[in-house]
């Protein structure tokens, strides 16, 4: 079965214990995409989600754009001396206090923990990630990308999108893709962000949903769906998994 998940942002405990009520780890046929968004805001900043993916067959990251600022600024992981000096320039600052502003402090201190073995795998592993999937479940077809479809036109291919188009973008709610082709499946925003009705649950419409269901915010949890079943997996207040088939 396949399983989604997207901007957990350091929450390691929330991902393991839906994974396990979920049954994901029962099967090895079992498959897992995360849309982006595993780092920064929480805990150790999401180190211990990438180093757990490095050795899980049956998982696969898109790229998030906060794992695309984090490799915009891979030079603060590099062996300190006066050429790597030399080289920052104005650029980088910039690039660094984006990601600063946007929580990178936890994310920044524990990938500097760890071996430099480590940190160029975890690099290595990012700079292989995709920007976007498309899969078909039980005959439906699934866009699976971190924010959206920026500039959208629906005779553009998708291939034809930008990293800025797929990572930055905000789909309104009057935002509509091409349901007879296919339903696109996003993170990036809160769905809180969309109306307090929304709050610690995922969004669907016609044509896209959106499962960000805020472990960025203040007392955010993220979710799980199963696309098989269309079983939707959430966190209460008490971190206990509720599961709901829509």
């Amino acid at each position: 079965m396949i399983f989604i998940t997207s901007d957990l942002h350091g929450r390691m405990d929330a991902l393991m214990k839906l994974l396990q009520h979920a049954q994901f780890f029962e099967n090895e046929e079992n498959w897992l995409y995360i849309l982006g968004d595993v780092i920064d805001r929480n805990d150790n900043g999401g180190i211990d989600i990438l180093k757990w993916l490095l050795f899980q067959p049956n998982a696969q990251l898109l790229l998030g754009n906060h794992e695309e600022m984090l490799l915009a600024n891979r030079w603060l992981f590099q062996e300190i001396n006066d050429d790597t000096i030399d080289a920052i320039d104005m650029q980088n600052i910039q690039m660094l206090t984006l990601w600063q502003t946007n929580g990178a402090e936890c994310t920044i201190q524990a990938l500097s923990k760890e071996s430099p073995e480590t940190r160029q795998d975890i690099l290595e592993y990012l700079e292989e990630c995709p920007l976007m999937e498309s899969i078909n479940v039980k005959g439906t077809e699934y866009v699976l990308v971190h924010s959206g479809l920026g500039n959208y036109a629906k005779d553009k291919p998708l291939d034809a999108y930008t990293s800025d188009e797929l990572l930055w973008e905000r789909p309104q709610p009057d935002t509509q893709y091409d349901p007879q082709a296919y339903t696109v499946i996003v993170g990036h925003t809160p769905t809180c962000l969309y109306g307090e009705e929304h709050r610690n649950r995922m969004i669907k419409t016609d044509s896209w949903w959106n499962i960000d269901t805020g472990a960025a915010m203040p007392n955010g949890r993220p979710m799980l769906l199963c696309l098989d079943t269309q079983t939707e997996f959430y966190l209460d207040e008490h971190d206990d998994v509720i599961a709901v088939t829509s």
